[in-house]
């Protein structure tokens, strides 16, 4: 079963090439306000289709991209470095002396744009965002 994501007026949809397994929700400043529960594919996972309304923001000068529908409104989608690859959720390097900017992007779904998603069947992790970056 394909899972679509789509926006409130569906002017962007969004093809899971898999069900998520697990997910993050993050308390930054930026994901708090959207409420948004992130899932994470790699590039070219994903099809997303968007009209020309879509926009994008990002308070970081451009590392991070949050996309959103121009027309409604909703926060869409993400893609930012692959911190998960280099940092803990707690913002901590995986490894010692870790400080660069990972060179791998990922891909982010707010999930909650998912009508058909069996949420029981999700981890979702908290990821402390407000305090580690």
């Amino acid at each position: 079963m394909t899972l679509i994501a789509t926006c409130h007026c569906g002017a962007t949809s969004i093809a899971l090439p898999h069900p998520p397994t697990q997910a993050k929700q993050c308390n930054c400043s930026y994901c708090a306000r959207t409420g948004a529960v992130w899932g994470y594919f790699g590039p070219g996972e994903l099809d997303i289709r968007a009209n020309d309304d879509e926009r994008s923001y990002s308070a970081s000068d451009g590392l991070n991209q949050h996309h959103f529908c121009g027309n409604c409104g909703m926060q869409t989608w993400g893609d930012s470095p692959d911190w998960a690859a280099m940092y803990n959720a707690d913002g901590t390097p995986k490894a010692p002396g870790v400080t660069a900017v990972p060179a791998t992007r990922v891909y982010a779904v707010n999930l909650r744009l998912i009508d058909d998603l069996d949420w029981s069947a999700l981890t979702v992790q908290q990821v402390d965002g407000l305090n580690s970056w």
